[in-house]
């Protein structure tokens, strides 16, 4: 079956036009109702990396999270919000970088994901460890943002989902892989397999180039994207960036796990040719994905000092002001 990608433009966060936008992209998928039933538990998976630099674009906007929430409850949906950032909690992170008015004003959950043993037939990923909370959600809406990636040259649907690892693990699976880029690629796609989203939406209002996941600078794309197919989604964007996709990790390793469409995509609003971006920075210099035993000790440490010593005290100095 062709998978089809719905490509559309939106030039900004602003709620009505942002909403109008998002209604349109869903439509030719058959809207939020073809992947939402009234009563179901919807897990909103954003990119929420970190807390330290809301103004870099770095994470997915909360405007767009709280949209497509909005949509979800239109739907009788229930929608909760969860990551597993870098360092810290989801909601404090979450909250760091603006989104507590949005989860105030839709009572919107946040979970911290726990872990649980996900066997898997991959050779040398015998099991994963995902976060409960994502495999137990009736739908997963995956809610990427476009960036480029010092280590994977761009992270996008796929990528963002290695998010449902939770906690500090996902360094322990950095060194599992070792440096081997194909190795961890092959890990994060099959722990896309494993999350299954029903559908992935794609923040590319304003990307991330350069030295992304953090480091690099804000850029106005002016597009959303969203699809059933992550893996063909992902690769429609590459074409409207202009990325050869043999570039990126994550879809060599789809192709040679038998995960990638294999039938011609479907457009019905525009074309990633309609939409093609002009020189978009990709990282300076790629680094190695090496995570030895002492930077994943330190990396542990330093997200438990944030999560459990940090995080409280911030809380309880605003609730005390």
């Amino acid at each position: 079956m062709n998978p089809t990608v719905s490509l559309n433009r939106c030039d900004g966060y602003e709620q009505v036009r942002l909403q109008k936008a998002l209604e349109d992209t869903l439509s030719p998928l058959g809207g939020i109702a073809s992947f939402v039933r009234p009563g179901q538990r919807v897990l909103l998976k954003p990119n929420l990396l970190t807390g330290a630099r809301p103004q870099g674009e770095c994470v997915t906007r909360p405007e767009f999270v709280a949209a497509v929430a909005r949509l979800v409850m239109d739907a009788g949906g229930k929608p909760f919000l969860s990551d597993s950032p870098a360092f810290g909690s989801a909601r404090g992170v979450a909250i760091a970088n603006g989104y507590g008015p949005y989860l105030e004003e839709l009572k919107l959950p946040v979970v911290e994901f726990h872990g649980h043993r996900f066997e898997t037939e991959h050779p040398r990923f015998a099991h994963l460890r995902l976060g409960r909370e994502a495999l137990d959600a009736d739908v997963v809406i995956n809610l990427p943002k476009v960036k480029s990636h010092v280590q994977l040259t761009m992270t996008l649907g796929v990528k963002n989902l290695f998010g449902c690892c939770p906690g500090k693990m996902k360094a322990w699976w950095h060194m599992e892989a070792g440096n081997d880029p194909d190795a961890f690629a092959e890990m994060l796609v099959e722990t896309a397999e494993a999350i299954a989203p029903a559908l992935t939406i794609v923040d590319g209002i304003i990307g991330h180039e350069g030295n992304g996941p953090s480091n690099g600078q804000p850029r106005p794309l002016g597009l959303i994207a969203a699809s059933a197919h992550q893996h063909a989604l992902d690769r429609a964007i590459l074409e409207a960036l202009q990325i050869d996709p043999k570039r990126v990790p994550t879809i060599r390793a789809a192709e040679r796990l038998g995960y990638a469409a294999t039938e011609k995509t479907l457009y019905p609003l525009y074309s990633p040719e309609q939409l093609q971006v002009c020189d978009w920075k990709l990282p300076e210099r790629m680094m190695a994905i090496d995570f030895g035993a002492p930077r994943v000790i330190r990396s542990t440490f330093k997200h438990l000092y944030i999560r459990f010593i940090k995080e409280p005290l911030r809380a309880y100095s605003q609730r005390s002001a």
